[in-house]
């Protein structure tokens, strides 16, 4: 059950050229403790940058809280690591020495969220990893992504969460000796006068919530779902509900990658082209940069901005977060970026087009989904028949 909060401020920002400048000065500012949650965080110019905010509040006395994912930040040089702890700042790798050839489920069992918690007064939450937003300078424009920056009621929701994975990770890896950075007791302020809730997936008693978040959304909609997403590749559920809002008239519009950035992923999500534009829907690819938002908005009224994807991946094995809003200026304002990177950065999909394709094209599309069905079942078993 999703519980909506009311008088929050919720902010909209738009790649990591906003995010990482609001971050770093709430950093800069916290006077008891920081709460960094991320699945990569890489030595380059982005990550010296925060590194060094997060290692000069250690020094001020801050408790402070960094957790990166053994995976995604596996390429994290252990000099940084060391020069953090070193400072003070209180760092933990989410499972970590999982081979990247074992079969095992648990090997995708990763921490995907992006969440930051500064003195228990504001938040954020996204897609956003803490790495350099562009490929080289002057080059790719910055990966196209979004994340928000919470004030109000909900921090108190995010802020336990952040606490309790926190505990967990530290004490399995007997780090529990760490002082504990004593209790933050906050009134409820409120802040403006938005509706939010915050919503996780995790692998005990969350397991679908984002998921049911879209899809309660998804089956209320009446005129519009526009969404944008990296990876896409919904199970039969997801689908359905798309197909049938488009069967009674809804526009429904994807944004989704173009640029191939993961082979599988990106092929296999094509597989499911032809049924989705059989059915009414628009597809576009965007080509400016790398799309790495996890976003949506339905019916001008409600919009998530988060960390979940809409594939196996994260919808039944990672740990992930979303920002659920429903406030017809912050979905509106969303929905304007959107529509924004569909004319100055995409291109349609057409059905006519799609249908010429070659047979060469066809042949390895459908390989790569029958390739990642089957890593599906291998690592998800109980929910694999939900994405055929």
């Amino acid at each position: 059950m999703i519980e909506f909060v009311d008088g929050n401020r919720i902010t909209l920002l738009r790649s990591g050229v906003e995010y990482f400048p609001a971050l770093e000065a709430e950093i800069n500012a916290a006077r008891r403790e920081i709460r960094l949650e991320t699945y990569i965080f890489e030595d380059d110019a982005t990550g010296r940058s925060i590194a060094g905010a997060l290692m000069r509040a250690a020094g001020r006395g801050v408790a402070t809280h960094v957790m990166v994912d053994g995976y995604g930040s596996q390429d994290l040089d252990r000099a940084l690591v060391r020069e953090m702890r070193a400072a003070g700042v209180r760092f933990l790798v989410y499972r970590p020495n999982i081979s990247p050839w074992t079969l095992r489920r648990t090997r995708l069992r990763r921490l995907h969220r992006k969440i930051a918690v500064v003195d228990a007064r504001i938040a954020f939450v996204g897609g956003i990893n803490v790495v350099d937003d562009t490929d080289a300078p002057g080059g790719t424009p910055p990966r196209f992504d979004y994340a928000v920056r919470v004030e109000g009621p909900l921090v108190a929701k995010i802020h336990p969460e952040a606490k309790r994975l926190w505990a967990r990770a530290s004490a399995i890896q007997f780090r529990a000796r760490w002082p504990h950075a004593g209790r933050i007791e906050r009134p409820v302020e409120f802040r403006g006068g938005q509706r939010a809730a915050f919503v996780v997936r995790d692998n005990i008693a969350h397991r679908r919530d984002i998921e049911q978040a879209y899809l309660e959304a998804i089956g209320r909609s009446k005129s519009e779902i526009l969404v944008a997403n990296a990876y896409f590749f919904p199970g039969i559920t997801f689908r359905h509900a798309l197909m049938e809002a488009a069967a009674r008239g809804v526009r429904v519009a994807l944004l989704l990658q173009g640029r191939v950035e993961y082979v599988l992923q990106h092929y296999a999500s094509r597989a499911l082209y032809g049924a989705f534009l059989d059915a009414g829907i628009e597809i576009y690819e965007y080509h400016r940069s790398f799309l790495h938002a996890k976003v949506a908005v339905v019916d001008g009224r409600w919009a998530t901005v988060g960390s979940s994807n809409i594939d196996p991946y994260s919808l039944l094995l990672a740990r992930e977060a979303n920002v659920v809003i429903e406030d017809d200026g912050f979905a509106g304002e969303l929905r304007e970026s959107l529509v924004g990177a569909i004319a100055e950065g995409a291109r349609q999909v057409r059905r006519e087009s799609w249908r010429d394709q070659p047979w060469t094209t066809r042949f390895f599309t459908w390989s790569c989904y029958g390739l990642a069905r089957f890593l599906t079942g291998v690592f998800a078993y109980g929910r694999a028949e939900e994405f055929t």
